[in-house]
């Protein structure tokens, strides 16, 4: 079993056609074939099911499929670090990181890495969720991944700040000349949810707090990012509540920001499979000086919101 077969295998089922993946991998179709015949020797079984139009992934095929994925997306990524690392023309680093993180702080980030390693480039890996995130990171598709403290130990793991979570409401809210704002006063708003919201114990992290504050928050509207949460809280639809970064930082000044008391703080880390090397190890550091530091009060309100 070879590397290479491995990654004729994947691209076939990439494909779903073993003429397509030939032309993909710039080979003939006999010889795609006859590694693949290779490898499912190899292995003591068929993994793909030859039909009329395409193929399809055999229950062995199912269950091999992961780990050639994770071999192959591994072999490129070491090809990756060992070219960044020397900072040659072609060499790449992937980030992946949550959306909100993508938009609200990466930009500068990249900026400033930009300027200081111009022939290493960049590709950016967007994710609506924790857990999204973390399976990409196991999966190889990114060298490193920019996130909330993984749930399992993906293998280095380093603290770069914390994430402030602040409340919106429009200029013409009843509390728009508030700075800071305890959640029971926000009873009576609709609120703007966001499939992005974190999940804290299996449940939505907003219902939990709220829970906790005494009341059952009113759902005006469902959007899938954040930034569009926010800009409908802007427009006076509902209340909602999004990282800071997002709000002063990508959004703009249209709204009013209100700091909950006791404040939403969450830990943020930079983690990997591997430990950081060369450009990688290089943008760990960028990021960790670019990024606020811990702040006084204690980063678990997201995870788990205060008691009533």
């Amino acid at each position: 079993m070879s590397l290479r077969q491995m990654e004729y295998f994947v691209t076939v089922v990439q494909e779903a056609s073993f003429t397509r993946a030939a032309d993909a991998l710039h080979v003939t179709q006999p010889a795609l074939s006859h590694q693949i015949k290779a490898l499912e020797q190899s292995v003591g079984g068929a993994l793909l099911e030859r039909l009329p139009r395409g193929v399809r992934l055999t229950p062995m095929g199912r269950a091999f499929l992961p780990h050639a994925e994770l071999a192959v997306r591994s072999a490129a990524q070491a090809r990756r670090a060992a070219r960044a690392t020397a900072g040659a023309e072609g060499g790449e680093l992937h980030v992946a990181a949550l959306h909100s993180i993508a938009v609200g702080t990466l930009p500068d980030v990249f900026a400033r890495w930009r300027a200081a390693h111009p022939h290493v480039l960049l590709r950016l890996h967007e994710y609506a969720t924790a857990g999204a995130l973390e399976e990409a990171v196991q999966r190889g598709t990114a060298d490193l991944a920019v996130g909330p403290e993984p749930s399992g130990r993906p293998g280095t793991v380093v603290p770069v700040g914390e994430e402030e979570v602040v409340l919106v409401v429009p200029f013409d809210d009843r509390l728009a000349g508030r700075t800071t704002i305890t959640l029971p006063e926000l009873a009576d708003h609709a609120w703007i949810r966001c499939a992005m919201e974190p999940v804290v114990h299996g449940e939505r992290f907003l219902d939990r707090a709220c829970a906790n504050a005494g009341f059952r928050p009113r759902t005006a509207v469902w959007t899938e990012h954040t930034s569009t949460a926010v800009r409908m809280a802007a427009a006076g639809v509902g209340a909602c509540a999004a990282p800071a970064h997002i709000v002063r930082g990508a959004v703009g000044e249209d709204c009013v920001v209100l700091t909950p008391d006791p404040p939403w703080r969450r830990p943020l880390t930079v983690y990997a499979r591997v430990p950081p090397t060369g450009a990688a190890a290089a943008f760990v550091d960028l990021l960790r000086a670019a990024w606020p530091p811990l702040g006084p009060h204690g980063p678990d309100e997201v995870r788990e919101p205060p008691e009533a």
